[in-house]
């Protein structure tokens, strides 16, 4: 994965991370939802990640 795309992929994790910690105080359901996107944007850079090492390799 080139740098930029990680840092990209790492700054929105981040990002999300944040969401999820504010949203807790203010509504549990939110807070259930950014968390589910934060875990979706983790696996999203780890797919992007394997293909890009198959794509290298192949």
């Amino acid at each position: 994965m080139s740098k930029p795309l990680a840092l990209f992929f790492a700054l929105f994790s981040v990002l999300l991370m944040s969401v999820t910690a504010i949203s807790i105080s203010y509504n549990g359901w939110l807070a259930a939802l950014f968390f589910f996107l934060t875990i979706c944007s983790i696996g999203a850079g780890f797919v992007v990640n394997a293909k890009m090492r198959r794509r290298r390799q192949g």
